[in-house]
């Protein structure tokens, strides 16, 4: 019980010597919890992507060391970072895959003159409109559509009601038609 004091303590000086720009304090943070970060970003994603998602975390916490408000110890905090960005990585993923599905279910289609439609392109016009969704559209739409949640499972992790769910769905559903609406015969089971 006294070590776990003892290492949370540690944590928290590291940490404000860091808001105070330590680059030492950073580097035995850094060294300290990267391994165990990757490991747990490893229960989502693959190790490749655990790395990275890790990394990119630890730069975010340098260059936004002085704004980030933390009253106890940051790794709770960096844990929950961790999750947060494997699950959005987990879920662009998945998206990719979908419609890659979806474009390849309708190869025989009058869709697939090359010129018409590139993928990359299809695949980043939807993640950018899936991204600029409000954050509780979003949210609902992918927990929905990726996670394959229904209103009910959605509603009691959201503490909200089904029918905000349904609304924020179709809100979501709404705005996507619209900005995605030259790729509608592809996006079929997307936005239905």
């Amino acid at each position: 019980m006294k070590k776990l004091k003892s290492t949370l303590n540690e944590d928290i000086q590291l940490f404000t010597s860091i808001q105070k720009g330590d680059k030492k304090a950073f580097d035995l943070l850094f060294l300290k919890y990267y391994p165990r970060l990757c490991s747990y970003a490893c229960q989502y994603v693959n190790f490749n992507n655990s790395e990275e998602i890790v990394q990119e975390i630890m730069i975010w916490l340098w260059e936004n060391r002085e704004v980030i408000k933390i009253e106890s110890s940051p790794i709770p905090y960096l844990f929950r970072a961790v999750r947060n960005n494997c699950l959005r990585q987990k879920n662009r993923d998945e998206l990719k895959n979908k419609i890659l599905t979806i474009l390849y279910n309708h190869a025989n289609t009058p869709y697939d003159d090359p010129n018409f439609y590139i993928e990359e392109e299809l695949i980043h016009k939807i993640e950018k409109s899936i991204m600029d969704l409000p954050e509780n559209y979003r949210q609902a739409f992918e927990m929905n559509r990726f996670q394959d949640m229904t209103y009910k499972e959605i509603a009691s992790h959201l503490n909200i009601s089904s029918k905000t769910v349904d609304y924020r769905i179709q809100q979501a559903l709404k705005i996507l038609r619209i900005k995605l609406k030259d790729y509608m015969p592809l996006l079929i089971g997307l936005l239905t």
